[in-house]
């Protein structure tokens, strides 16, 4: 009974190992890829645009830093979406005239729902003080 139950494991190992490989194939077309910056913002400080560039930009721009788990499917594809809904939200890269989304965008910093507790697991520096945090709300709100 015990060489079947390792058997069974095996193939089903086999299995796992197969399609995690095969996934790998199946690629978001904006992994890895940066559209051109339009326009930023102008900036009420260089200070608001690094609090801005530490927690949003990597979701919020098109200056997305990729890191090596956003090569790995599924996680590539997790990230690719996180990345074009918050590009479609909110994209300090594609600016124009100013972003009706600006007070919401404070409004959902102030609440704890921005940055995504998920992007703070693997980016601590997006933490931010209650002083940082106040420091953009404020930065954002002076950009309409």
């Amino acid at each position: 009974m015990g060489k079947s139950v390792s058997k069974i494991l095996g193939v089903v190992v086999i299995v796992l190992v197969v399609i995690l490989a095969g996934i790998q194939l199946i690629r978001p077309s904006v992994t890895n890829h940066n559209p051109p910056v339009v326009q930023e913002p102008a900036w009420p400080s260089p200070r608001v645009r690094e609090l801005a560039q530490r927690a949003c930009f990597d979701c919020h721009s098109n200056e997305t830093v990729w890191p090596w788990y956003s090569q790995i499917a599924p996680v590539s594809w997790l990230v690719a979406n996180d990345v074009v809904g918050g590009r479609d939200a909110f994209n300090f890269s594609d600016w124009g005239a100013g972003h009706p989304g600006a007070d919401q965008f404070g409004e959902e910093i102030a609440e704890g729902g921005m940055p995504l507790p998920i992007y703070l697991i693997m980016h601590p520096s997006a933490r931010f003080s209650e002083a940082e945090k106040q420091e953009l709300i404020s930065g954002l709100a002076a950009l309409r």
